[in-house]
């Protein structure tokens, strides 16, 4: 297995390129001092086993970044293990003697701190004595109402400790926005504190390096026209973005708005989504509202020239307002030369050999522009079945979809992040019991893939023989070739037939087994390796606008897409997510707000169809004729605490269900509206939209499938009767229009709280490639502070609690039924709120499952609920054990206690300093950005 460690953090935190020759030069070093001699070839094999080590560390952990100190630890280990005691030895005497020096220098540096004689090195190469007046002034500048929550002397007297005679200013910069970013415990607003520090160095990135503050407003105006020229000469952008008014673009950037994000989401668009040029050292060429309107632009490229500047515009706000984002690619990629803006894609590979590599080739492609990938094997005969062109038998999927996972791992998507891809298999298929072991790390790993995530598609008729405790026949696809053509009753008629056949001789490849015994094992290997994902193919189809058409086959890479796919189209699904949070007016939604931005989301996400660039004919195919698109929701859980509601209640049911329904109606009122001006989609003659079927109106035909009600109310608040009649007037532009995908990275840009889930954690650290980031719950800490409860004291017993505050004491019983985390609430109200969600949504959800407990049944009976309550799909399973293993450790000594409260200390004070450490939680580890 070769998984790439790409970056690591230092001492200090920050985080720099993983260079594994600094290994084995260490390692070599120690060997001179022991043995007088060069041993490079030697320290190199030492250094090829501690990279092995790390990267079966890294296994199923997006973007590991190991520490300086875990790598000494694996030196000093396999040095032993090799048996060069002396060269170990030698080694940890040599890691002791660099710490003595860094302590040694530490308090040398101090001292001259104390005595003025600490100099800073200056841009152009002079040296000038640290002036602490001169930080705190420009610190002043970057409090921005935040004054009363963030000390300054504070973050000054932590800093001291961080620098060094001769620093940088560059380094000086980096070293605030560390001490800062490691306060935001303390208080939210450090957050956006540290935000700003960060912001005043993109400044000086992108605008000027000796910005002229008092010109700041007319030079960044400057700078984004000169960044649409440069890109524009660089070959990064597309030409035509120079048929913009430009000027009048320029005009409409409203600067105030880089103040609206929180440090997460300023690192991340700065490491990762900002324009660079590749030419100029990776010299960024954008700035954050130059990020928006670029993006705003490369999506109104499609829209009529004289209506083009002001669709930009109207983009840019919705945008830059947080108010709607599109996915991860589409940020990516809008306005370049190479567009590609979709974010997931859904395949099938055929029973032969030349297509199922095609499909490696193809999906290499899909992924190497950012796309996440879902791909259906089930067509793929058995192992042991017969190949008649060549006379041998079948060696069936497992190797084939091992040399996908190989695939997927070499391909760096817009060398952001390494591929990432999902399986899928009909758990009829005869080698569907092997394809349930292929996450395990045990076994033959020619038959392991684990770096493709698997997910089972599962018929009502398997549910139904699980309940009934009957038998379950896994068959060989070639010989019953209608199981995949059909669904619900059809299915079952035909598999009924297909055992008929078994009985008479009729069918060669068949093993008969308990449905329990099969679902047993998919529970118990979900909970041992997170895989396969549960996911229902009789609702996905039954419930599927375009069953006039195709076949669901599959979900995508984040299971919320469920669009026809076959060997001649490659499914293709175009997102974007509506934030609750700016939606919020008090404690109830803007319905006026709501619907401008669902209208301007839909118009953004139809223009994605025809500006895209296509990696693949089928891909291009099915998008063109079917036009669908994915309009999501982040944030849910933020406006759940903006109104006071508890997740686990009816009311957030009924949350749920009514702002979806507000969501759909006027989704589905614009695609319609698209369909006046544009036309209707190819395939639309036909389907559930020309029926006069409304995704609504779609849980009864599941019930008629299934012959039993699925427990959620039927009716809405709203009058349709107008969205009815305009589609019956002039049909659909896409479709589709809905799925909800994890938004894991666009809401760490907005800062709200991802899709449709309760927060993860009270306090925990998000782990990305730039490094961990501590979050806390602003609403917790607002709350808490109203009461007179915010202080240190209450920071380290929160943290002692691992975020939790059920059970501190003097918190109000209230608050702790507020703010319960994910794993302290049934996920059962999450199955209920997606399922009343769910009936307004034309496709699916990304729905992770959080399970507290370590009963087998109780798992098994939280699926088959989701599966009653007539969900299409589920996405991981969370489990609290597995979710508390790795912690990111902080001491108290720099930020809190758990002693018995004596008085209520103000934040601004000095914190108090026991010698106890306390271990936060890192959050669960996202496998994709393509979806957003």
């Amino acid at each position: 297995m070769n998984i790439d460690i790409i970056s690591i953090k230092k001492r200090n935190g920050e985080v720099s390129i993983f260079d594994k020759n600094k290994i084995a030069k260490a390692i070599n070093k120690a060997f001179i001092q022991s043995t007088r001699e060069d041993k490079m070839p030697i320290a190199e094999a030492i250094s090829d086993i501690v990279m092995r080590e790390l990267q079966l560390i890294s296994i199923n952990k997006e973007e590991y970044i190991p520490d300086v100190e875990m790598v000494q630890d694996l030196v000093e280990k396999h040095l032993m293990v090799s048996g060069f005691l002396d060269v170990a030895k030698a080694y940890i005497i040599y890691r002791f003697e660099h710490q003595k020096m860094r302590e040694e220098k530490k308090v040398e540096d101090l001292e001259k701190l104390e005595e003025n004689k600490l100099k800073v090195c200056k841009k152009g190469g002079r040296l000038e004595s640290f002036s602490e007046s001169k930080l705190k002034k420009s610190l002043s500048y970057v409090m921005l109402g935040h004054e009363k929550s963030v000390n300054i002397d504070q973050i000054i007297n932590q800093l001291k400790t961080e620098i060094f005679d001769g620093i940088s200013t560059a380094d000086l910069n980096k070293a605030l926005i560390m001490v800062t970013r490691s306060m935001i415990e303390q208080d939210p607003s450090y957050s956006y504190v540290a935000s700003h520090i960060l912001l005043r160095q993109l400044y000086e990135d992108t605008i000027s390096k000796d910005m002229d503050w008092k010109r700041f407003d007319p030079l960044y105006r400057e700078a984004f026209k000169g960044h649409i020229s440069t890109g524009i000469s660089l070959g990064v952008l597309d030409a035509r973005m120079d048929s913009f008014d430009i000027e009048k673009l320029s005009k409409s950037l409203k600067l105030e708005r880089d103040y609206d994000f929180e440090y997460l989401g300023t690192q991340t668009l700065y490491d990762r989504y900002l324009l660079r040029d590749s030419g100029l050292g990776g010299k960024l060429i954008e700035t954050l509202q130059g990020f928006w309107m670029r993006v705003a632009m490369g999506l109104a490229i499609a829209e009529p020239v004289e209506s083009r500047d002001d669709r930009a515009i109207e983009f840019y706000e919705v945008m830059s307002t947080m108010r709607f984002v599109p996915s991860s690619p589409t940020l990516f990629h809008a306005g370049t030369r190479h567009p590609q803006l979709s974010s997931c894609y859904l395949n099938s590979v055929g029973d032969d050999l030349a297509n199922i590599y095609k499909v490696y080739g193809d999906n290499a492609q899909l992924s190497k522009y950012a796309g996440g990938i879902g791909t259906n094997w089930t067509n793929v005969r058995a192992s042991g079945s017969l190949v008649k062109s060549t006379g041998i038998k079948s060696n069936g999927i497992i190797p084939f979809i091992k040399i996908a996972d190989s695939s997927t791992v070499a391909i760096n998507r817009s060398g952001r992040r390494r591929g990432a891809a999902c399986v899928y298999l009909e758990n009829w298929h005869y080698d569907f019991e092997e394809f349930l072991d292929l996450r395990k790390n045990t076994g033959d790993e020619r038959r392991r893939t684990h770096d493709l995530n698997t997910a089972a598609w599962i018929s009502d008729l398997f549910m139904r023989r699980v309940d009934m405790d009957a038998d379950w026949t896994y068959f060989s696809p070639e010989e019953v070739p209608m199981l995949t053509e059909t669904y619900g009753k059809e299915f079952a008629t035909h598999y009924a037939n297909y055992e008929a056949m078994v009985a008479k001789g009729e069918i060669k490849m068949y093993r008969i087994v308990k449905a329990r015994d099969v679902w047993k094992k998919m529970i118990t290997m979900l909970f041992e390796t997170g895989h396969p994902w549960i996911t229902f193919k009789d609702p996905s189809n039954i419930r599927s606008p375009q069953d006039h058409v195709g076949i669901v086959r599959c979900s995508n890479l984040c299971t919320e897409i469920t669009l026809n796919n076959d060997l001649e189209e490659t499914a293709v699904c175009n997102l974007g997510s509506f934030n609750y949070v700016p939606h919020m007016n008090g404690n109830r939604l803007d319905i006026d707000m709501v619907r401008a931005t669902v209208k301007t989301g839909m118009r953004m996400l139809d223009n994605v169809i025809d500006i895209n660039f296509y990696p693949t004919k089928e891909a291009k195919t099915s998008n063109m004729r079917h036009r669908p698109v994915g309009l999501g929701v982040m944030g849910f859980h933020d406006a759940l605490y903006k109104m006071n509601i508890n997740f686990d209640s009816e009311a957030a049911v009924i949350f749920a269900d009514e702002s979806m329904e507000l969501i759909a109606y006027n989704a589905i009122y614009a695609s319609s509206e698209l369909a006046r001006e544009r036309g209707a989609y190819e395939t639309y003659k036909g389907s559930k939209w020309d029926k006069g079927l409304m995704p609504n109106d779609t849980i009864r035909l599941l019930e008629q499938s299934r012959d039993e009600m699925i427990e959620v109310t039927k009716g809405g608040k709203l009058d349709w009767t107008m969205v009815r009649q305009n589609v019956h007037d002039y049909g659909m532009r896409n479709s589709n229009c809905m799925a909800i995908a994890p938004t894991a990275t666009i809401s760490n840009i907005v800062g709200s709280i991802p899709c449709i889930e309760p927060i993860y954690k009270n306090i925990y650290v998000k782990s990305n490639m730039n490094g961990e980031f501590i979050t806390i719950n602003s609403y917790l800490v607002e709350d808490l502070k109203a009461l007179g409860l915010w202080d240190y004291e209450m920071i380290g017993l929160i943290k002692y609690n691992d975020g939790s505050i059920k059970n501190i004491p003097h918190i109000p019983a209230h608050i702790k039924e507020k703010y319960k985390e994910v794993f302290e609430i049934d996920s059962r109200w999450l199955i209920r709120s997606a399922a009343y969600r769910g009936k307004w949504i034309d496709q699916s959800q990304s729905l992770n499952i959080y399970f507290s407990g370590s009963s087998g049944k109780e798992l098994a009976n939280v699926y088959e609920y989701a599966w009653k309550m007539g969900l299409k799909t589920t996405y991981y399973l969370r489990s609290l054990s597995a979710s508390q293993v790795e912690k990111s450790t902080v001491s108290t000594t720099e930020y809190g206690s758990t002693h018995k409260r004596e008085t209520n200390i103000n934040l601004n004070s000095q914190p108090i300093a026991p010698s106890v450490s306390y271990s936060i939680t890192k959050a669960p580890e996202v496998t994709c950005d393509g979806c957003q």
